[in-house]
């Protein structure tokens, strides 16, 4: 009997050893792998080493956040979705809309020191729809201004208080930096993803470019940044290049001026040619700068279609990790994005930007964070690319007539909307 006993009791261990040795697999999604691989090699090593038996699967990276969008609704048709996924901040509320993303809420009732994690109130409304939490953001970005001082010396700016604090300003060193030879004087990122710098024209001016279901194109502020478009690319002699044509452009030493997201930074140091890099905060309209910028970057959403708690609660564990002051501190070390996490920002990075000065420009731009809107209704994603179509045509000189094109993008837009209840 005594030998029955320990047997048994042998058994049990050695069941109970094989159990916590047992591995749990989550799926896990995120765009732009240019910008991230680097981020997610280093996070990855620091949450195996705490969570050794979880592994995480990381699927083929989406090209963009509209691409990620895209792929979260045919997977959800499909039943193929990852456990989690990164979504641009202006994409997550068709998932939570559609059902696809899993409210955090009972995730977060369960830890006692949400709070002291460093999550806090504004960067928490960023991911919050109906009273609940669905994304928790894992990165912010502003657009800024990146010079290459070597070919800005060729039109007289040797110094950063020199640099152009208008979108006039501009126009006028680009005609400078033309007379010096200079091919291809500036990229202003037009193309960047959900018609970015269109909401930045506009938020410039302290207009927001959706009202409720009301498209403001039609507005004088709404000309106005069509305007500003024209007169960039017209008197900068922009070429309509692809935007990651135009990083690598601007990283081998090409470009003078680019205007972009804060997100490339790390990319573009770690690409760049032998040249003095600067970067700056984004031009405005007036002298006094923008009245506003919008918020770009993603936040991080629980779409798994498990049901197994333990496959669940290891998907929360890897949110939560890559958002915390340790995962959300890599971004800043690693992108030009800013954590928006108090934890990081604040212990992790006490001196971080002080080092890295130019990744400093987001920040000192926080005060102007206003909201990336979404365009709501089934058609979003059609209604970025009318837009994106619309824009296209400035650059290449399809549309000269800013007027008549404010007219077509306000009618084709509104006929996109859902009615106004």
């Amino acid at each position: 009997m005594k030998k029955c006993l320990t047997a048994i009791a042998f058994l049990l261990a050695a069941g109970s050893a094989q159990a916590q040795d047992e591995k749990i697999t989550i799926e896990f999604a995120y765009p732009y792998s240019h910008l991230f691989d680097v981020t997610y090699e280093k996070i990855l090593p620091m949450f195996n080493e705490q969570y050794p038996n979880i592994e995480v699967k990381i699927r083929a990276s989406y090209e963009s956040y509209e691409d990620g969008t895209n792929t979260i609704l045919r997977e959800a048709v499909a039943g193929t979705l990852p456990d989690v996924t990164m979504q641009g901040l202006n994409r997550q509320a068709i998932l939570v809309d559609k059902g696809i993303a899993k409210s955090l809420e009972p995730f977060i009732l369960r830890e006692e020191d949400f709070a002291k994690d460093g999550y806090h109130d504004a960067m928490l409304a960023l991911g919050t729809f109906k009273d609940d939490i669905y994304g928790l953001p894992f990165s912010v970005s502003l657009p800024v201004g990146y010079y290459n001082m070597d070919v800005m010396a060729k039109a007289g700016i040797t110094s950063t208080d020199q640099l152009p604090k208008t979108w006039d300003e501009v126009v006028d060193t680009c005609g400078k930096l033309r007379e010096a030879g200079v091919k291809n004087p500036m990229f202003w990122g037009w193309n960047i993803t959900g018609n970015w710098f269109l909401q930045a024209l506009m938020w410039s001016q302290d207009k927001s470019t959706m009202e409720g279901n009301d498209f403001q194109i039609a507005s004088d502020e709404g000309l106005k940044s069509l305007e500003t478009m024209k007169s960039l690319f017209r008197g900068c002699d922009m070429q309509n290049i692809e935007w990651k044509a135009a990083l690598a452009s601007f990283s081998a030493g090409e470009i003078g001026m680019m205007f972009w997201s804060t997100s490339a930074l790390g990319a573009v140091e770690r690409a760049k040619g032998d040249f003095e890099l600067k970067t700056n905060e984004f031009p405005g309209l007036e002298a006094t700068g923008p009245k506003g910028l919008p918020a770009g970057g993603n936040a991080a959403m629980l779409v798994s279609t498990s049901e197994d708690p333990k496959e669940l609660d290891a998907a929360w564990k890897w949110l939560k990790f890559i958002t915390s002051g340790q995962g959300a501190a890599e971004v800043a070390r690693t992108t030009g994005y800013m954590p928006p996490n108090k934890a990081a920002n604040e212990v992790i990075l006490a001196d971080f930007y002080k080092e890295n000065p130019n990744k400093e420009t987001a920040v000192r731009q926080l005060p102007l964070l206003r909201d990336w809107q979404a365009y709501p209704g089934d058609n979003g994603l059609a209604i970025t690319q009318v837009i994106y179509d619309g824009i296209e045509g400035v650059v290449t000189g399809e549309y000269d007539d800013m007027a008549e094109l404010q007219e077509q993008l306000d009618e084709e837009v509104q006929d996109l909307l859902p009615s106004a209840n």
